[in-house]
């Protein structure tokens, strides 16, 4: 038994070093992206229907938090940024940088 234990112990030394992960991490599944948006609605405290407006405004508050000139870390900022972005991008009226379109405060860009 002792004999299996350390084959096994083993082959997990081998398979990190060669793949560079544990065996196990390879059963975990990848985040899909509607998890990834479930995480940055999570993140940024909006609702699903949430508007380009309000998206802005959470990400705004959450910045205010977690700025490093706040205490927080510019991992943090970067993570609410992405969030921002993925939610802004999954919303259905994308062409607002288009001429006719509206800037971040709901300005006209023309």
């Amino acid at each position: 038994m002792l004999k299996i234990a350390v084959i096994l112990l083993a082959v997990c030394v081998l398979w990190r070093w060669a793949l560079g992960s544990w065996p196990w991490e390879m059963l975990r599944s990848r985040p899909t992206r509607q998890q990834a948006i479930f995480n940055a609605r999570k993140l940024l405290r909006v609702e699903q229907g949430a508007s380009r407006q309000q998206i802005l405004a959470a990400h705004k508050r959450v910045i205010a938090t977690v700025h490093p000139d706040r205490g927080g870390s510019s991992d943090k900022v970067h993570e609410a940024n992405d969030a921002r972005d993925l939610l802004l991008g999954e919303l259905p009226d994308r062409g607002t940088d288009l001429p006719g379109g509206t800037d971040d405060r709901g300005k006209p860009l023309d």
